[in-house]
């Protein structure tokens, strides 16, 4: 890492990003804690009743509890994702915070980890709600469940990685709808997200384990139902492996961007 210039300075931009969240940390609760639960009255009391239960792994769920850990997943992907893309070009394009940084001793790979920390942060902040509220209606496995926080990091940290890839290229802020479009809201839907994979056509399948928020949902899922098997192994291996991919590849682009 030290040829990237990166020491633990780049917590000072997560400890800047912090304190504006904190002036609005109240409207920031808002939505973690209430989408779990119009999501889980919609489909637990509304489809539940036509679905009943899901085959899973050899299991039969309730499709509440099915859902429950991709709602998770989506919520751990939205939040860097999103934090990364919008806010994070926000800063750096229309706030010039990023030029501001740079006035200071911190270097450029500073500055993007200590954004791509930061939206991951904010994924683990808003799983830490999502958890208490889906505890309540006790579809979360304890103490298993408990391992969901530091998966959300893992996750924050490639779904963030991937944002502020995305941030390195596009020209104007209306260019992010075209990811969200072709990528995000795909994976939202055929990530094993709101039905089992194995419905699926079987050519459609390894597509599907193609996408990043696939591993997310099994490994969330397999944690919630307290499964610790070797599959789950697997699902963070894959992320790791895209972490370690996409975080040096979004430093580089944006040293090619704002370095000129």
């Amino acid at each position: 890492m030290s040829r990237w210039n990166i020491s633990r300075r780049f917590m000072r931009v997560w400890e800047r990003n912090l304190r504006v969240y904190r002036r609005t940390w109240a409207i920031s609760f808002i939505p973690p804690v209430l989408e779990p639960v119009l999501y889980l009255l919609a489909f637990g009391v509304g489809l539940s009743a036509l679905v009943g239960e899901v085959h899973y792994r050899g299991s039969r769920l309730s499709y509440v509890t099915f859902i429950a850990p991709s709602l998770l997943s989506i919520n751990i992907m939205y939040n860097s994702f999103f934090e990364n893309t919008y806010a994070s070009f926000v800063r750096m394009y229309y706030q010039k915070t990023f030029d501001a940084m740079l006035a200071t001793p911190l270097s450029l790979e500073e500055v993007i980890t200590g954004e791509i920390v930061w939206g991951a942060t904010k994924s683990v902040l808003a799983t830490v709600l999502m958890l208490c509220v889906v505890s309540l209606f006790g579809l979360i496995h304890y103490p298993h469940g408990l391992l969901i926080l530091p998966l959300a990091l893992l996750g924050g940290i490639a779904f963030g990685s991937m944002g502020m890839l995305f941030t390195s290229f596009v020209p104007h802020i209306e260019m992010f709808n075209l990811p969200i479009f072709l990528l995000i809201s795909p994976m939202f839907l055929f990530s094993g997200t709101f039905f089992p994979l194995e419905v699926l056509p079987q050519w459609v399948r390894p597509l599907a384990w193609a996408l990043p928020l696939t591993h997310l949902v099994e490994a969330s899922r397999s944690l919630a139902l307290g499964r610790l098997e070797m599959e789950l192994f697997w699902h963070l291996l894959y992320l790791s492996l895209l972490s370690s991919i996409l975080f040096p590849l979004a430093i580089s682009r944006m040293r090619a961007r704002l370095i000129k």
